[in-house]
């Protein structure tokens, strides 16, 4: 079964960095277009960024585009979100996720169209 697990998160201060993992079980990693998402309190879960199965298309949300850079390794079946220049309003759960083998365009960011999700990872940022 396909399994998809973050961690990277914590607590830093605004300007600063992090760098999120995902790791993927349970699928032919170099088969699937990954993304990231993330939910703030009381809002709806947003995209953030995605990747194409061979890692050469990348795209990414206007709110976060120059500062996050997604990337995959296939021989290490990951996928991370290198997210510089954090802001408060960067405070979220941030969610790994997987479009259904087959699926392939990578501008995809309706949540739905995603198959296979994490448990996400807290990400706090202070000012």
């Amino acid at each position: 079964q396909v399994q998809l697990v973050e961690s990277g998160g914590g607590s830093v201060q605004a300007g600063g960095s992090l760098r999120l993992s995902c790791a993927a079980s349970g699928l032919t990693f170099s088969g699937y277009v990954m993304g990231w998402f993330r939910q703030a309190p009381g809002k709806e879960r947003e995209f953030v960024a995605s990747i194409s199965r061979s890692g050469g298309s990348t795209y990414y949300a206007d709110s976060v585009k120059g500062r996050f850079t997604i990337s995959r390794d296939i021989t290490k079946t990951t996928v991370y979100l290198q997210m510089n220049s954090l802001k408060t309003e960067d405070t979220a759960v941030y969610y790994c996720a997987a479009r259904d083998r087959g699926l392939f365009r990578v501008a995809v960011v309706d949540s739905h169209e995603y198959a296979y999700w994490g448990q996400g990872t807290q990400v706090t940022v202070s000012s």
